[in-house]
């Protein structure tokens, strides 16, 4: 096995384990919310089966919960085995947030959950419910620094390079904390993680509302009517920042945004990035790609699909926020053909690339420089270093076309996660609609069915925004900074393999535990008053 075989099983090694971590993590931010709002109608209306309910939730987040912390560790540690270039490269950036999240986040959740699951009975009721929401509130505190970390791979900010140690260094912690990615990063993220949770909840409720036993049929209808207003505040939220988060792909990585799009060719701009012609440009709403076409620069590409349905002036307005804003194609970032809003013309693939080479040789010939005492040469070479430190990434880069990333997955995908978001805001709606009367809920056998398919898409959802964020950067695990095939470390193949399967393995037991452990808790349902009675009477 060669370099490509463990470059390959590291991504493949990686992907395994944050696919699965987020299997867990929108869960977890979501169910949060449900279990606290249950709780806090409890302390307000001092109404037991309210009581009940809460526990009910919180067993479900507690399961869930425990399961996504292992997953989440291993995704940490995974950074200094597979990818310690990265770590030596911007460990001092990338672990800062991870710090404040392990230091912060995580021992607040750790302090806080005890008391949520053990204090019943025990604390007063008012401390109980400030435990519980402030449970949700530190994973969704632990949430905001892990998504810093990965905005900042996104769009990294807040730091200089230091040739001497060959690090970068944060120079702007707020900088880093507060960038345009990690911000909308954070509210698409925790939102759509609430929509998850909502439609997992409101799942749970069809089951019971279809069972022929009227046991939890009060359970569903009344967390129903709770859970859908919630939802579809969540799934407004998700549509509106997933707006903007398209607007801030565009601004900062538009090699992404083309590849979404599946956009080979966008003609021509003027000197303030709107089209030459005055047009706005059509999004695509759904298409078929042929895979003979995805070659980039050929004549071919420029339209690679066997048919496209289009929506007129969309795409300008999602890419700039105008109605003839220029969103560049796969080809034309390529070529550099095209002008910035601030009217300077972009930098072909292959003139980065060029910077990028002479960043990397200068680099090198300054620390020979050092090593012989020549001070002229190190301050010429640093100089180069520096100005062509923006395009360091692209001189590990040999081809031009490797920077384009793999256009069906992202293109399918970001349709699959806005096509069921449009669903799950019509299906809330109609939650909405029915759970304004207990018998209409009841007898909506349809609604309930609808709910239950909803749950795998939901999934699938999630996991696509996952999809079309990380592969759509792609060649890069830091944009323009650090490309994966100089991230990596220096390991055997197999035995980067090996623990590949190993993972794959236990992770498929866990996510198979836990499946079974949760439907044997829904199965049971929450305790009734009945089961109290029966419980004191023993």
């Amino acid at each position: 096995m060669g370099f490509e075989d463990l470059l390959f099983w590291s991504r493949a090694q990686f992907a395994l384990t944050a696919g699965y971590h987020w299997l867990f993590v929108p869960l977890t931010l979501g169910l949060g919310v449900i279990m606290a709002i249950a709780e806090t109608i409890y302390h307000r209306t001092n109404k037991p089966e309210w009581k009940r309910w809460a526990i009910f939730w919180q067993k479900l987040f507690g399961i869930n919960f425990a399961i996504g912390v292992a997953t989440g560790i291993i995704l940490e540690f995974e950074f200094g085995t597979n990818w310690s270039n990265y770590s030596w490269l911007v460990g001092d950036i990338f672990g800062a947030p991870l710090a404040i999240e392990g230091i912060l986040a995580f021992f607040m959740e750790a302090t806080f959950i005890a008391v949520m699951f053990f204090g019943w009975e025990k604390v007063s009721r008012r401390f109980h419910l400030a435990s519980t929401w402030l449970t949700i509130i530190g994973a969704t505190i632990s949430a905001v620094w892990i998504l810093v970390a990965n905005a900042w791979m996104q769009q990294p900010v807040g730091v200089t390079f230091n040739p001497d140690t060959v690090r970068s260094e944060m120079t702007d912690f707020w900088a880093v904390a507060f960038s345009p990615t990690a911000i909308n990063k954070f509210w698409h993220t925790v939102t759509s993680a609430w929509l998850l949770g909502s439609i997992f909840a409101l799942f749970i409720c069809g089951i019971y509302a279809l069972r022929k036993s009227n046991k939890h049929h009060e359970f569903a209808y009344r967390n129903a009517r709770v859970i859908a207003p919630f939802g579809l505040i969540a799934a407004i939220l998700t549509a509106i920042t997933g707006d903007t988060s398209a607007y801030n792909v565009a601004q900062k990585q538009p090699m992404k945004l083309a590849a979404m799009e599946a956009l080979y060719e966008s003609g021509q701009s003027n000197k303030q990035g709107k089209n030459i012609d005055g047009k706005g440009q059509a999004l695509s709403i759904f298409g078929v790609i042929s895979s003979n076409n995805l070659e980039p620069l050929t004549s071919e590409s420029s339209d690679p699909f066997h048919f496209n349905i289009k929506m007129p002036i969309l795409l300008s307005w999602l890419g700039t926020h105008s109605t003839d804003g220029y969103v560049p194609g796969i080809n034309n970032i390529l070529r550099g053909d095209y002008y910035h809003p601030d009217g300077t013309k972009a930098l072909s693939a292959d003139e980065m690339m060029a910077r990028g080479k002479q960043a990397v040789d200068a680099l090198k010939n300054y620390h020979e420089a050092k090593k012989a005492g020549d001070n002229q040469a190190m301050d010429t070479n640093r100089q180069i270093v520096m100005e062509n430190f923006p395009y360091f990434g692209y001189g590990h880069i040999k081809d031009a076309k490797d920077l384009v990333p793999n256009v069906p997955v992202n293109y399918y995908a970001f349709r699959l996660m806005v096509g069921c978001g449009m669903l799950f805001i019509l299906v809330f709606v109609l939650q909405l609609i029915f759970v304004r009367n207990r018998e209409r809920y009841n007898k909506a056998r349809w609604l309930h069915i609808v709910m239950i398919f909803c749950l795998p898409l939901v999934y699938l959802a999630s996991q696509s925004g996952w999809v079309v964020a990380e592969l759509g950067r792609q060649p890069w695990t830091i944009q323009n900074m650090l490309p994966v095939n100089a991230a990596v470390s220096s390991l055997e193949a197999s035995s980067v393999l090996t623990t590949f399967v190993i993972f794959a393995l236990l992770f498929t037991v866990m996510l198979i535990a836990e499946v079974s452990i949760m439907a044997k808790s829904i199965k049971m349902g929450p305790k009734t008053h009945e089961d109290e009675a029966l419980i004191e009477n023993k």
